[in-house]
């Protein structure tokens, strides 16, 4: 332990393996959730909203703390854009906790956001780091809940092993369909540009998607396993999507259909149709949010926002 406080300073291209270092040290990783420099650059440097807000917290000339602020943009009922950014992969090195790094890097990220145009943050972080946001000004928005349809099994031990992701689902195809016409937002909704879907799931070298469905009318799909089970997550839903997730039921060799789609959208309407469920009183994730500007958008109320399942999972 030492006495010193932390330099905050900006991410340079050179710190990237010592930030990777200190992300597999702080936050772990799996052979589907590898920090790779590949991951990093997709993630926060080609993201089509910007480049990512970066700061680091130096100390002993040994870099022992990562703020990142993923740009990301938000488009209203009305058709108003609100420029955005999402807390991502904080990290602190486990010697130099209880220093005040989170606070401190958290509390510059969001003088520098303020600065740069950014209007509002969000978010859905672990119980870990919730009262820590709330005590910087964040406030829960709501809670987000699944939607599944089980198969025969599902109630068993999770003992499976993984299986090649193209084996999961069978007859579905690896390239996104970019020829989409996104809908009217009916809250808070990210607009799926032929730029986003590319990036969003054709770029990422972490995750493998799949789309199963004809033209227009598709399923967004990542094999996983969870706790020894194979799970299908529906990342996205676009138009009537219902007929190829029944079929995908069917076929994979997954052990349940797994996604959320905010209530009374068209997403959540097909994938019922599909077959998933909600499953009572089962709660994921916490939104949380903190505006930087006053917004003519009221961000407070969950039944405001438009949300995906590939709006919330971690990428």
């Amino acid at each position: 332990m030492t006495s010193e406080q932390p330099v905050v300073r900006p991410f340079r291209d050179e710190d990237l393996p010592a930030v990777l270092d200190l992300l597999r040290l702080s936050l772990g990783e799996t052979p589907t959730r590898l920090k790779t420099p590949a991951w990093f650059e997709w993630k926060h440097f080609r993201n089509p909203f910007g480049r990512s807000l970066l700061l680091v917290a130096e100390l002993e000339r040994q870099i022992v703390g990562l703020r990142a602020l993923m740009r990301w943009e938000l488009t209203t009922p009305g058709g108003d854009r609100i420029r955005c950014a999402r807390p991502v992969d904080t990290a602190t090195h486990p010697d130099f906790r209880r220093l005040g790094i989170f606070r401190r890097l958290t509390l510059a990220a969001i003088s520098e956001a303020r600065q740069q145009g950014v209007e509002l943050l969000f978010n859905t972080p672990n119980p870990g780091s919730g009262g820590g946001y709330l005590a910087m000004g964040w406030r829960q928005v709501g809670t987000v809940g699944v939607m599944m349809r089980p198969k025969v099994g599902l109630l068993g031990g999770g003992s499976q092993q993984a299986l090649a992701p193209e084996k999961m689902v069978a007859g579905a195809e690896a390239g996104m369909n970019l020829k989409i016409t996104d809908r009217t937002p009916l809250g808070l909704r990210t607009h799926r540009s032929a730029e986003y879907v590319a990036w969003r799931f054709e770029g990422n070298p972490a995750a493998r998607y799949f789309r199963t469905g004809v033209g227009e009318d598709f399923a967004v799909l990542r094999p996983n396993l969870r706790r020894g089970r194979r799970e299908l997550v529906i990342s996205d839903l676009f138009g009537h999507a219902a007929p190829a997730l029944r079929q995908m039921a069917r076929r994979s060799r997954a052990q349940y259909l797994v996604g959320w789609f905010s209530p009374g959208t068209p997403e959540r309407r097909v994938a019922i149709r599909g077959g998933l469920i909600p499953v009572p009183g089962v709660r994921t994730l916490t939104l949380m949010a903190r505006p930087l500007v006053d917004l003519d958008f009221d961000v407070w109320r969950f039944s405001n926002w438009d949300l995906a399942l590939s709006d919330l999972e971690l990428l």
